[in-house]
């Protein structure tokens, strides 16, 4: 079937597979590698995208249902070489060490901060919540956040 999304602010006009999720799409036919596959169920973050500014797993989004959308991925982030301030606080704060989830944890604190700019550490905790950290970053993750937020 052929869908036409929009991703990164880029035009993509594609034949996909039936049944194929936006991750399969992301990962092998666009080589947007950052989404990440987890669990397959939307339960870990790894494979966190915005869709319209709202942090989504792509695990469980169909490439069709998203032909009006706007999906951001990690990628679509860097800006003329130049990190997001949320990528750029988790480096400064060392907020990663396998980095597997670090893609997901980045798109939601970026869609948090999009909503609310001034979180509370609650809203912060809240929106780290879904992801799954087998390394347990998960303090230094909420300080970037908090700090990209300044």
């Amino acid at each position: 079937m052929r869908v036409r999304l929009r991703i990164n602010n880029r035009v993509q006009d594609l034949e996909v597979r039936p049944g194929v999720t936006l991750l399969g799409v992301l990962r092998d036919d666009l080589h947007l590698t950052g989404a990440r596959y987890g669990c397959g169920s939307g339960a870990c973050g790894a494979c966190m995208v915005m869709v319209d500014g709202v942090a989504s797993p792509s695990c469980r989004l169909r490439p069709e249902d998203l032909s009006d959308r706007s999906i951001l991925t990690i990628e679509g982030l860097t800006v003329n070489g130049s990190l997001h301030p949320v990528q750029r606080a988790f480096v400064d704060l060392d907020a990663m060490q396998c980095g597997y989830c670090t893609s997901g944890m980045i798109m939601s604190a970026v869609a948090l901060l999009g909503a609310t700019p001034r979180p509370t550490e609650e809203q912060i905790r809240s929106a780290m919540a879904p992801h799954l950290c087998r390394c347990g970053v998960y303090g230094r993750a909420i300080r970037a956040v908090n700090r990209a937020s300044r």
